[in-house]
C-alpha cells in the first residue's frame, strides 16, 4: 500500500496516467493525492475527471481555483473564459455526476497520522493548522449547502478584503479564505495578500514574500503539500514544504511524489500551445 501526490494535473490525462503506470498504482490498495486544479487549460479535463471519478474512492484531492471556476460556470455565476478548455465538461451527460463529485471535496486535507496537510496554493503565515482546518471545514460547509453554494460562487470572485480578520463576515470572509487556500503566492508576514506577482520567488514586491518564507509562520513546522505555482517549477527553500507544480499544462512535467519514501517521478507533458 502506497500514497502519492500528485501536482495540478490541469486535464492533462495522459501524463497523469503516464506517472500512475510509472509506479504501477493499483487503485485497490494505493492513494492518490491531488493538490487541486484537477481541470483547465489541458486538452482532456472530461476525460481526467471521468478517469478520478472511476476510482474516486481511492482519490484524496482539494479544490483549487480552476475547480471553483468550472462549478461556477456550471451555476450561471461565472463565463467560459478564452483559454478555459471546459465546454466538453459541461455539455457531458454525466456532467452533474461530475461536478456534484467535485463539489464535496475540502480545501484542505490533513493526515493527521503522517501529520501532512495539503492545500491548493497554500495557508497564510498567522494561521495555525488548526486554525486552516477550521476555515477549510467552513468553506466545505457552504459548498455542501444548496441554500450557500450559489450565493458563495455568485461573490467568490475578488481581491478585496486582502487580509484575514476574525471579525470578517458574509461573502467578504468565504471571499479571504478561497483566497488564501486557492490563490496565493505571495505576502505579507501579517497576511496581506498580493496578487500582481505569479512569477519566481525573486519577484516578491516590496514588503511581501513567498507565503512560506515567512520566518514567524505558524506552520513552519508542519509539512504541507501544495501546488498553484508553476513558476517555482517543483522547488521550494523552505523545510517540510513541497511544491508540486511543475507546470505540466505550459509544457512541463507533472509531479508525483511519494509521501513515504520522499521519492519524486516525473513524467513530460505536452508541449504548451
Amino acid at each position: 500500500m502506497a500514497t502519492y501526490a500528485v501536482g495540478d494535473v490541469q486535464g492533462c490525462l495522459e501524463p497523469l496516467k503516464c506517472l500512475l503506470d510509472r509506479v504501477n498504482f493499483d487503485p485497490s490498495q494505493d492513494t492518490l493525492w491531488l493538490v487541486g486544479d484537477l481541470v483547465n487549460r489541458g486538452p482532456q479535463s472530461l476525460a481526467t475527471l471521468r478517469f478520478l471519478y472511476s476510482m474516486r474512492d481511492s482519490v484524496v484531492s482539494v479544490l483549487g481555483n480552476h475547480d471553483l471556476h468550472l462549478l461556477a460556470i456550471a451555476n450561471h455565476t461565472a463565463r467560459l473564459k478564452k483559454k478555459d478548455t471546459l465546454r466538453e465538461v459541461l455539455n457531458a451527460p454525466d456532467c452533474a455526476d461530475l461536478l456534484f463529485w467535485l463539489r464535496q471535496l475540502p480545501l484542505m486535507h490533513h493526515d493527521a497520522e503522517r501529520q501532512i496537510s495539503m492545500v491548493h496554493a497554500g495557508i497564510p503565515p498567522q494561521w495555525s493548522i488548526t486554525e486552516a482546518l477550521a476555515h477549510a471545514e467552513e468553506m466545505h460547509r457552504v459548498l455542501r449547502d444548496d441554500s450557500l453554494f450559489i450565493p458563495y460562487l455568485d461573490g467568490m470572485y475578488g481581491d478585496q478584503p486582502t487580509v484575514w480578520s476574525d471579525t470578517l463576515t458574509g461573502i467578504e470572509r468565504l471571499r479571504v479564505i478561497t483566497n488564501y487556500f486557492t490563490r496565493m503566492r505571495f505576502c505579507s508576514a501579517t497576511g496581506v495578500l498580493d496578487f500582481n506577482a505569479k512569477e519566481g520567488i525573486d519577484t516578491a514586491p516590496s514588503g511581501f514574500a513567498p507565503w512560506f518564507s515567512h520566518p514567524e509562520r505558524l506552520t513552519k513546522n508542519d509539512t504541507i503539500l501544495f501546488g498553484h505555482w508553476a513558476a517555482l517549477e517543483g522547488r521550494c527553500p523552505a523545510p517540510n514544504t513541497i511544491a508540486l507544480d511543475t507546470g505540466c499544462v505550459w509544457g512541463g512535467k507533472l509531479s508525483l511524489y511519494n509521501i513515504d519514501t520522499q521519492h519524486f517521478e516525473r513524467c513530460a507533458c505536452p508541449p504548451a500551445k
